[in-house]
């Protein structure tokens, strides 16, 4: 239980990290928040796989393979980072995943990685998958941060600001409440992402670009306020900021090179998706067919000058 306070704004309250107990089993908040992220952007993606054009059958088994490896990924990155000798010394402790220790970015390499694989198997339009999973991703990092306010972890440094929280955890001083910033930041990166999927996407792949850039940057910014982050061993640079940078660069730089590309399958552009012959709304049956190749009087669909 703890006691949080936020003294400029006159907010005072209570939080019981145990959302409720079955003998001696234990049901936390932060598992509770986490599903619930991970069922809204399941179902945000399954509502936008016909107007990606992906079969939705298909992409649910990418979503939960993705499930599967995004968890053993974020696992494997905690316990690869994490300071000192305890899970050398204690391998076992590395499958007690109860006692909490999950990396946001092992998670969503592994859950990419094994969507993208379980997306190519069965043969779908990964850059259009990337662009379903990246603004599912967005909705359950926005709401899976609350997991680290009730936990009372994941704050910053001290500040003199009007928001600054206070609880058992920050020593009795005003803190960056740094799961509020990222939460926010990633609401208002779902919002437009949105918007810009079904009017302004040119091309396949270009709502994940744009995810990464959103994300990086705003990660790159909020970790530097943070007290608990991992550490590269060695060189004593935070491992969430140094691959925030990589994902800001890589971005910038992709979405540079694809500028002009115009290959979209599914919902975008007015004007795009009438070059492409999309419609906006594609039956089921037509969905389930391998996209059509380009006609053969423009050799080059996909780019324009």
């Amino acid at each position: 239980m703890y006691h949080v306070q936020f003294p400029g704004l006159g907010i005072s309250l209570t939080l019981h990290n145990i959302a409720f107990s079955i003998g001696s089993f234990h049901v936390y908040w932060y598992g509770i928040l986490i599903a619930v992220g991970f069922v809204l952007a399941f179902l945000y993606a399954l509502s936008s796989a016909k107007k990606f054009r992906v079969n939705a059958d298909k992409l649910m088994t990418c979503i939960l393979v993705g499930i599967v490896c995004g968890v053993i990924g974020a696992r494997l990155y905690y316990v690869a980072f994490y300071p000192g000798d305890m899970y050398r010394e204690n391998p076992l402790l590395i499958f007690d995943i109860h006692s909490g220790g999950l990396g946001f970015y092992g998670g969503a390499i592994g859950g990419l990685l094994g969507g993208l694989l379980a997306a190519k198997i069965q043969k779908l339009s990964l850059p259009a998958v990337l662009d379903i999973a990246s603004l599912g991703l967005l909705i359950g990092q926005c709401i899976g941060r609350w997991g680290n306010f009730v936990n009372q972890e994941a704050f910053g440094t001290q500040t003199d600001l009007p928001w600054g929280m206070v609880s058992e955890n920050t020593n009795g001083v005003p803190v960056h409440p740094c799961f509020f910033y990222e939460s926010m930041w990633l609401l208002l990166g779902f919002v437009l992402l949105h918007v810009f999927s079904r009017k302004f996407r040119r091309y396949d792949g270009q709502v994940f670009l744009l995810y990464l850039f959103w994300s990086g940057a705003g990660r790159f910014w909020i970790e530097g306020l943070r007290t608990d982050s991992l550490i590269i061993p060695g060189l004593g640079l935070r491992v969430s900021q140094v691959l925030a940078a990589v994902m800001v660069a890589a971005s910038i730089v992709l979405l540079i090179v694809f500028r002009r590309r115009t290959k979209l399958l599914g919902c975008g552009s007015r004007h795009i998706m009438e070059m492409n012959a999309v419609v906006d709304q594609i039956p089921d049956e037509e969905i389930l067919k391998e996209p059509a190749p380009a006609s053969a009087g423009n050799p080059d669909h996909g780019e324009q000058s």
